[in-house]
């Protein structure tokens, strides 16, 4: 995946957000300890940190403290998501192929950080729609890309659905499937596809 991809999501997700009425932003989020605005701020604080994680390498970065702040109004909240997707993708777009940053979950290249940040902008943006009644489906090219890249070890084939975006969810603990259960842990694979060793992980077994 690529900065395209970032963008792309982006974009979708900025739709949705701007769909959200203002007033609707202090609401609570079903099953998760967020109101829309803090998921929304969340996400932001997700793009500004794969974006300085690419870049600062392969050992955590610990020196730095920043954050998107809730309480913000809606539309700050909309255009901070925006800017630091775009933050993101410039970073990935200037990446070395053989950079790696720090993530708990392995050392990512500029695809796998280009991948979390898209996820974290479909799935939260679809928690945050969820929670006023309304309802997400990105583009589902997008949503497949996303799902290889993170989850390669999920095969359509082997769900009891064709839609990336369901499987998506699924795998990212949102949604159960007709015969397997809500995942309540899950874990990507963000480090190069090439260093995956065709396992499937404890979660998803």
């Amino acid at each position: 995946m690529d900065a395209s991809h970032v963008r792309l999501a982006a974009a979708q997700a900025r739709a949705r957000l701007d769909a959200i009425p203002d007033e609707e932003w202090t609401r609570p989020l079903p099953d998760l300890d967020f109101t829309v605005a803090s998921v929304v701020a969340h996400t932001g604080d997700g793009l500004i940190w794969y974006s300085f994680d690419l870049l600062a390498g392969p050992s955590e970065l610990d020196a730095t403290q920043v954050g998107v702040k809730p309480d913000t109004s809606p539309s700050e909240l909309r255009r901070a998501v925006s800017t630091y997707a775009e933050l993101l993708a410039r970073a990935v777009e200037g990446a070395a192929d053989d950079e790696r940053g720090w993530h708990p979950f392995g050392l990512a290249d500029a695809s796998g950080f280009a991948a979390m940040g898209c996820d974290e902008l479909l799935v939260h943006v679809s928690d945050a729609a969820r929670g006023v009644g309304q309802t997400f489906t990105p583009a589902a090219h997008l949503a497949t890309a996303v799902l290889d890249r993170l989850f390669p070890w999920i095969k359509l084939d082997d769900l009891p659905t064709d839609d990336p975006w369901t499987a998506l969810l699924w795998a990212n603990g949102r949604i159960d499937l007709p015969g397997l259960p809500r995942r309540r842990h899950w874990q990507w694979h963000c480090a190069p596809l090439a260093d995956w060793d065709g396992e499937t992980p404890e979660a998803y077994r």
